[in-house]
């Protein structure tokens, strides 16, 4: 179970990178937010802005993902 949830925990944190660079060649969503207004408008506050957005949706991703994989451990529970 805990191998299971990490592996969901990579796939998501991928495809939160991936909708990132889609959004960079104009699929939509947060990449696109930022290259539209951020590079091609010259407002680097707004591409700042998305930068920390989704390096925090990957952190917070990542340590929630770990968190309940370390939680179903059952190895880990009985020592």
């Amino acid at each position: 179970m805990p191998g299971l949830l990490l592996a969901l925990t990579l796939a998501v944190v991928s495809l939160l990178g991936y909708s990132a660079m889609v959004g960079a060649v104009g699929g939509g969503g947060l990449g696109d937010l930022g290259i539209r207004y951020g590079y091609q408008r010259f407002m680097p506050e707004m591409m700042l802005a998305v930068v920390v957005v989704l390096i925090a949706l990957v952190q917070l991703v990542q340590s929630a993902g770990d968190y309940l994989a370390r939680r179903v451990n059952r190895r880990l529970r009985h020592r």
